[in-house]
């Protein structure tokens, strides 16, 4: 029996990064310290997301990313190629250094506790716009070469969330004061440019969009909200920031109608298979569910720090979620009946909330690891074998609940 055929999310789902071939890490340090050039790193970039394309349809997967393998970690090159953007070494100008950020933040506490101050950081130096150009071009062209014009609307192009480069700093350090006068002025222009580039890169035909956003996530969690009330320098709460989220990302996700969005949301995924925060969905569930406008959530389930699926009570009808109940962490496989227990239980809760048996409520659902398995370049700590069978899961999860379903 052929699969059904669907448009995304589909049934058996990833989250874009794959784990890197130490050959092309290595090479791009290489490149980085003047040991290589990147006429050396191109073909092996080439080889290596052909390679992994392989491994994904050998997997039974029908949506397909490059691995992340055109860049190095999982946020690319979106905001550093903007006009009115800039990326500084720590340190180079006078006031951008560890002060500049809000050190309740999750992934910048974990930094300055272990240290390991992020040896760059891209800030706004000028009025931002679009380039004209797309920072994903050679990814865009890449898999276009490799996949058949049919299924060029699989290609997934995950992109960096549009607060990255806010939420991390303290209020009012997003930006020069003579640039932008508040966020607001700044929200406008990066909109502007998200539009832009989803624009373009609907014009090259990809359809697929996913945005990796950790910091949604973050506002579940209690530490950042102890630390965002304690910080006196916001002209905010921590509520009416989410709800200037939500906002600004509305703004951002015009786009044209048949192209599909989603949003991933995690607790963070460094190297060593880190996360940084911790917290169940409810404190944001109405208002990530019915107020922003996306198609599909990709939430990381794997374990207790996610909470249970009793927020998903809140997903419209018309949206869909994809339940990273297999971890990208670490090695050990999950067992199959119970991951096709935790859906049941899954769509039982969105069934109940919509007046839905579980059969309908489970065509709003799909199944995925709940992160990607490599966001920064030397992975999480699993071998690619082990990433390969995680798929493979993924997919037997996924013919077992929606069987003949892509």
């Amino acid at each position: 029996m052929s699969a059904a055929k669907r448009s995304p999310p589909f049934r058996a789902e990833h989250c874009g990064s794959l784990l890197r071939p130490q050959e092309l890490v290595q090479k791009r340090y290489d490149v980085a310290a003047g040991k290589a050039t990147q006429d050396d790193l191109t073909p092996l970039e080439d080889k290596s997301i052909a390679e992994v394309v392989k491994l994904q349809k050998d997997c039974g997967l029908h949506i397909i990313s490059s691995g992340e393998y055109a860049r190095h970690m999982f946020w690319g090159t979106f905001f550093e190629d903007l006009n009115g953007m800039k990326e500084l070494q720590l340190g180079v100008l006078k006031g951008y250094d560890a002060s500049m950020f809000r050190d309740y933040a999750p992934d910048v506490r974990s930094f300055l506790e272990s240290k390991e101050i992020p040896n760059a950081v891209t800030v706004c130096v000028g009025k931002i716009s679009h380039p004209g150009h797309s920072s994903y071009q050679r990814e865009v062209d890449i898999m276009k070469k490799l996949l058949p014009e049919s299924e060029w609307k699989n290609i997934k192009i995950t992109m960096i969330s549009p607060s990255w480069y806010h939420f991390r700093y303290r209020a009012g350090r997003s930006y020069p004061a003579d640039v932008y006068a508040n966020d607001d002025e700044y929200f406008e222009d990066v909109a502007k440019a998200y539009q832009d580039e989803l624009k373009y890169l609907h014009g090259q035909g990809i359809r697929n969009i996913q945005i990796d956003d950790p910091n949604l996530a973050y506002f579940c969690s209690e530490s950042m909200l102890e630390g965002w009330k304690a910080d006196e320098g916001n002209d905010k709460t921590a509520d009416e920031m989410f709800d200037a989220y939500v906002k600004f990302y509305n703004k951002c996700f015009e786009r044209p109608e048949d192209m599909h969005l989603g949003i991933h949301l995690c607790r963070g995924n460094y190297v060593g298979s880190r996360h940084f925060s911790e917290g169940a969905y409810d404190n944001i569930a109405k208002k990530l569910f019915q107020d922003l406008n996306v198609d599909t959530y990709y939430l990381e389930y794997d374990t207790p720090r996610a909470g249970g699926f009793e927020p998903l009570a809140h997903l419209p009808k018309n949206k869909n979620a994809v339940l990273g109940v297999i971890t990208s962490k670490f090695p050990a496989l999950e067992d199959k009946d119970e991951m096709i227990a935790r859906l049941h239980q899954a769509a039982d809760i969105v069934g109940k909330a919509s007046g839905q048996s579980r059969d309908e409520a489970l065509q709003r659902l799909c199944v995925s690891p709940q992160c990607g398995f490599a966001s920064h370049a030397e992975g999480n700590a699993l071998g690619y074998e082990d990433m390969r069978k995680k798929l493979q899961l993924v997919r037997g999860i996924a013919d077992a609940v929606w069987p003949g379903q892509e």
